[in-house]
């Protein structure tokens, strides 16, 4: 038997000892779950039986509450460590299948004898808890297995660095307990084992990348000492996969201190939360808190205010483009998008300060009892020293007590005594028993004033609530101010269109999306900041897609968290983003202490024919590496004119179905388009939709706009509309280029006959093209 087949055969005869182990260790913790289960329910049932109730003297009453808390505990107790033995179970179930996926030795400096190291999703100690048999990917020294080569290799520890040297590094493919793969390699996560990870078909949801983490992802993952990390990551280059792996190593390194809710990560749409979902429970984590920034932004909007989705600002821009109004928008857009204009509200707020400021009436019964010019000139008499919020609060104390009063006087009025009448049985009862507690119970005038206290309390609960709340600041005219009264020193052109255009939205209560941060940034430098302190990591996906101000609102909302920023440049599709800025604006990095730039360039997602075509018309294509993967050339269908295209798409899904191809994904530009492509094939194929609204996709054929496709992959792609009238303008290059470097395995292209100038960039012998 030769050497390879010798190793082989000693590999899978371990790997069967740890299955073995693992099965052991489940029978065992069975056995304990099963008992504390039993004993869970007995605790519950018999808990006031086990409890000395005694409250007839005060030393009787505290040792009745402290044997109450001692009973309380131990059965929390029990509850918490059987909840742990459910999570050891789960992570045995995951190690049953795969109990790990690499292995070095190591020879530490000092020693005479290398030390075999197994490398898997998670720890396991031997049947005596004396030795590791796999040790967790996020552990110090599985950072080796990672960043070297066989060779001079160190890893750090919290006593300080471990020196010595790599004599083997192995990786293997191990599916229900067989040893399927087995490579040895002197580079970092050899080309055998992520062929076979990225030859795959797409999943619907997003896997974890641990078995196939890169030197650069890896780089990543471990980064503990930056407040701020930005990540520049090209399509498909494991930015966002290597992100969830760093919130699952963070959670793993600080797991005393830091939890899920901790942590949140702003997704770009609803379908992409879902998409990644499943990532962190797969590595034995609570998943954390994914939100959309649309929707972060509408839990603190008020006022039944309608906030604009980014999709709807991206689609009224791409499907109205040649209308007047349009071209205003996108001037207001570029300007709200700006620090400049956080510069002018902050002017604007600091002037609030002395004149400006507008209120709401307090109303009660539709009369007003204090009137909006009452509190602006009360407010205005505060001395100035004192900040916009604290004297909001100063204001609020005022008007309570002058609510108060009125409420006293209120009492004596008629309406009091209709609406006790109205009162049901329980508030009658409820009242007697509350009377019988005092004197005089018989005095019906007692009752009677008492009733009336309760009604008028009743009554006027709700306005205290909104005065508590600073609901009498008129937040959204004092904003719509800004608009009718300012002169900005750093007006924009078209400023009064602008004006007109913002005092149309507002005054029907609906906030476009270019307003949504700023006006909420103006509500809380008014009514005071409430900042997030829980929040210790923010995770910002598709980060070139936030505009200037939205960043600094962020970090004005999440003073204390530190930041991880995922995108690339080359994606930056909405209105507002310049094409070649920096991920993130340099003047927005003042202030922010150790700032670490990690650049992705190699695309692992595509196959090597479509990477050579695609980079050529991106932004920056030429820092676009392909990972030697091969496959088909995209291939360019050239119609003639759109009249055939129902018959093409029927024909090429056909044909990609039968390949194997089990997620095909037809991207258009706009929602409209999508809308137009599902109605033509609906009735011949089993085809889905996806809008802003979906929350998760199964695989199969997809119709969904461009800007929905963000961050997830399909096995086959086509873009029904690669045409010069869909993509022509620069601001289409970004748009073109991202829904191109969806595809896994194939790119399908098709044109009426005169064709996208971005596809032209690319040399013909990127492409094949079939003329209809």
């Amino acid at each position: 038997m030769g050497v390879k087949n010798q190793s082989r055969e000693a590999e899978q005869q371990r790997v069967d000892t740890v299955i073995l182990e693992i099965k052991a260790k489940e029978k065992e913790l069975y056995t304990k779950a099963s008992g504390l289960k039993e004993s869970v329910i007995n605790l519950r049932k018999n808990f006031w039986e086990d409890v000395t109730v005694n409250l007839d003297e005060p030393d009787d009453v505290i040792e009745t509450q402290a044997s109450i808390k001692q009973q309380a505990e131990l059965l929390s107790e029990r509850e918490r460590f059987h909840g742990k033995i459910g999570e050891e179970l789960k992570t045995l179930k995951r190690l049953e299948n795969s109990p790990y996926f690499g292995r070095i030795d190591f020879l530490e400096a000092g020693q005479t004898e290398s030390e075999p190291i197994y490398i898997g999703i998670a720890s396991l100690m031997d049947k005596h808890d004396e030795n590791f048999l796999v040790y967790d990917w996020r552990a110090p020294i599985s950072s080796l297995y990672y960043d070297f080569s066989p060779g001079k290799a160190k890893y750090e520890t919290i006593e300080g660095t471990i020196c010595g040297e790599m004599t083997l590094k192995r990786q293997f493919i191990i599916r229900n307990g067989l040893l399927k793969g087995m490579f040895d390699t002197g580079i970092t996560i050899g080309d055998q084992l992520l062929q076979q990870a990225l030859g795959n078909n797409a999943s619907t949801s997003m896997k974890s990348i641990v078995a196939t983490i890169q030197r650069e992802q890896n780089k990543i993952i471990r980064d503990e000492k930056s407040k701020c990390l930005i990540v520049q990551g090209v399509a498909g280059s494991g930015k966002t996969s290597a992100a969830l792996q760093r919130v699952a190593y963070l959670m793993y390194r600080y797991r005393e201190t830091l939890h899920a809710e901790n942590i949140v990560l702003l997704s770009p749409n609803p379908l992409f939360s879902s998409y990644v979902s499943n990532v962190l429970p797969e590595l034995g984590e609570a998943n954390i808190r994914q939100i959309t920034f649309q929707e972060y932004l509408e839990a603190k909007m008020t006022d039944k205010l309608v906030v604009e989705s980014p999709f709807q600002q991206m689609e009224y821009s791409l499907t109205e483009e040649n209308d007047e109004a349009c071209t205003v928008r996108r001037k207001s857009i570029d300007y709200k998008s700006s620090l400049t204009f956080k510069s002018d509200l902050d002017e604007f707020i600091s002037q609030l300060q002395n004149e400006g400021l507008l209120f709401r009436n307090i109303t009660f019964r539709k009369q007003v009892i204090i009137a909006k010019e009452e509190i602006r000139d009360y407010f205005y008499s505060l001395d100035n020293s004192i900040s916009i919020p604290n004297k909001m609060e100063l204001v609020a104390k005022w008007l309570l007590a002058k609510i108060r009063k009125t409420e006293r006087k209120e009492r004596k009025k008629d309406w009091v005594m209709d609406e006790i009448e109205l009162l049901s049985k329980e508030d009658f009862l409820h009242v007697y028993k509350e009377l019988q507690k005092q004197e005089h119970i018989d005095d019906s005038g007692r009752e009677e004033e008492y009733l009336r206290r309760k009604v008028t309390a009743r009554a006027f609960a709700g306005i205290k609530k909104r005065v508590k709340r600073l609901d009498f600041v008129n937040v959204l005219a004092t904003y719509r101010a800004f608009f009718k009264m300012w002169d900005p020193k750093n007006a924009p052109d078209e400023w009064e269109k602008i004006c007109a255009q913002t005092a149309v939205d507002l005054s029907r209560k609906y906030i476009t999306w270019e307003d949504a941060a700023p006006y909420l940034y103006v509500k809380e430098r008014l009514i005071g900041e409430h900042s997030d302190r829980s929040v210790r990591h923010l995770f910002i996906d598709e980060a070139q897609d936030y505009t200037p101000f939205q960043f600094a609102y962020i970090r004005h909302i999440f003073p204390y968290a530190s930041m991880t920023l995922l995108g690339d440049v080359n994606q930056a599709i909405f209105t507002h983003t310049m094409q070649g800025s920096p991920l993130i604006p340099s003047n927005l990095e003042e202030g922010v202490e150790k700032i670490e730039k990690i650049t992705l360039t190699k695309s692992y997602r595509s196959t090597k024919q479509i990477v050579e075509f695609t980079k050529h018309f991106a932004p920056g294509g030429e820092m676009i590496e392909p990972f030697n993967r091969e496959g088909n050339k995209p291939e360019l269908i050239e119609l003639g004119d759109q009249a055939g295209i129902k018959g093409q798409l029927n024909r090429k899904i056909n044909e990609l179905k039968a390949a194997g191809h089990e997620t095909i994904a037809i991207i258009t530009k706009t929602q409209e388009k999508s809308d137009t492509i599902y109605d033509m094939l609906k009735e011949d194929l089993s085809i889905v939709q996806i809008n802003e609204e979906s929350r998760s996709f199964q695989k199969g054929i997809l119709v969904l706009p461009v800007y929905l496709a963000k961050g997830i992959e399909f096995d086959a792609v086509i873009i029904p509309d690669a045409s010069f009238v869909s993509y022509h303008l620069e601001s289409d290059r970004t748009l073109f280029y991202t829904a191109c470097t969806r595809a896994m395995h194939e790119l399908v292209l098709m044109t009426d006959g005169n064709k996208s100038p971005f596809i032209m960039e690319s040399p013909k012998d990127k492409y094949d093209v079939r003329a209809i």
